[in-house]
């Protein structure tokens, strides 16, 4: 009896804490919508947003702040549940969507369009106008994602000759991710000041190239991602007990670290191949989450979604708040954040041991 009372009761704390985490996202979104360089007044703003105002007001809240509201939370639920994933699947507590090199081939794929086929040596040299046309930031976005996708492939398909172990996925991941960035290097050495400059920019992490197209491929995907994990949450579960518990559940770990990975480093790359680098949101969410509210995936998934929300939501409107007319990168403000809490989670006196 007491042991259902004490179910009942986490389960409505819980409840409780899903319903605050929604709320909160939905109250910091549209009070993000009110937060830019533009000096639009709190009624301005308003008026715009319920089909008043002028012209230039609309477009700025329909067509900027509105597609980086929503890229905030697509992206943010995105690399968080990413995280929490990669962490459960690895059994390694620093585990994150940079892991397998994800970021690294994303970073090179659009350097790559940038540079060589855009704004580099082969096409404009260093006329800034010739750059303003050739560019296509649909191209350098598909680069990035195959780029990222074809890393992917490579660190699990290296793996697969081996026994899959959590260790050797990340010591593949880092060795992928290395020549990725080496080969970086060498495209920015030989590049152009205007195809250097441009390429440096994008790899800053920045919601404000969002477009509604964007988010609603990145949606897509981080839905199609979500679906899934939440249908094998019980086997997350049985998998934090240990593979050789979890085979005597029935759980085929090799399969579904294969799957798991390789859908949470596509949600990745979807998200950085469009908006650029945003570190940290897949190390401070889901950590975050399991300290509020324990191990159960079937409430860590969707609470870590909420979380990273939450979180670049909030890292957002920091950006916005302190860019003095211009919005820093939200990339930085996140590495500002996660930076310490990365060092606390490695000199905890748990950090080491969590198995997720």
């Amino acid at each position: 009896m007491n042991a259902i009372k004490e179910l009942e009761k986490r389960n409505k704390r819980n409840t409780v804490i899903l319903v605050a985490m929604l709320l909160a996202v939905l109250a910091v979104g549209v009070g993000c919508l009110f937060v830019g360089s533009s000096n639009m007044t709190f009624s301005d703003a308003l008026d715009a947003l319920l089909g008043g105002g002028t012209n230039a007001q609309s477009r700025i809240i329909w067509r900027i702040r509105v597609p980086r509201v929503l890229a905030a939370i697509i992206a943010g639920a995105g690399l968080s549940v990413a995280g929490l994933v990669m962490q459960t699947t690895l059994n390694n507590a620093m585990a994150s969507p940079s892991t397998l090199g994800v970021s690294n081939a994303a970073v090179f794929g659009a350097n790559l369009s940038i540079i060589a086929f855009a704004g580099g040596f082969l096409t404009t040299g260093n006329n800034l106008q010739s750059f303003d046309v050739g560019a296509n930031p649909y191209a350098t976005s598909v680069l990035a994602f195959l780029f990222s996708a074809v890393s992917v492939l490579l660190v699990l398909g290296l793996c697969t000759l081996r026994s899959f172990s959590p260790n050797v996925v990340v010591l593949a991941g880092m060795a992928i991710g290395a020549v990725w960035t080496a080969a970086t290097t060498v495209l920015q050495f030989y590049a152009t000041d205007v195809g250097l400059s441009a390429a440096v920019v994008w790899s800053f992490g920045d919601l404000g190239r969002a477009t509604y197209q964007t988010d609603a491929i990145m949606a897509v995907v981080v839905l199609a991602g979500m679906v899934y994990f939440l249908l094998m949450s019980w086997k997350y579960n049985a998998l934090l007990s240990g593979e050789a518990t979890a085979k005597t559940m029935g759980v085929n770990v090799e399969a579904l670290r294969f799957l798991s990975l390789l859908l949470a480093s596509l949600i990745t790359a979807a998200c950085v191949s469009f908006l650029g680098v945003i570190g940290f949101v897949g190390i401070i969410c889901p950590h975050v989450t399991k300290k509020l509210l324990g191990q159960d995936h079937r409430i860590t998934l969707p609470v870590s979604c909420l979380m990273g929300s939450l979180l670049l939501l909030l890292a957002d409107t920091l950006s916005r708040s302190l860019g003095s007319g211009s919005a820093l990168p939200v990339g930085a403000i996140t590495s500002l954040l996660g930076a310490p809490f990365f060092i606390a989670i490695i000199f905890g006196k748990k950090g080491g041991h969590h198995g997720c």
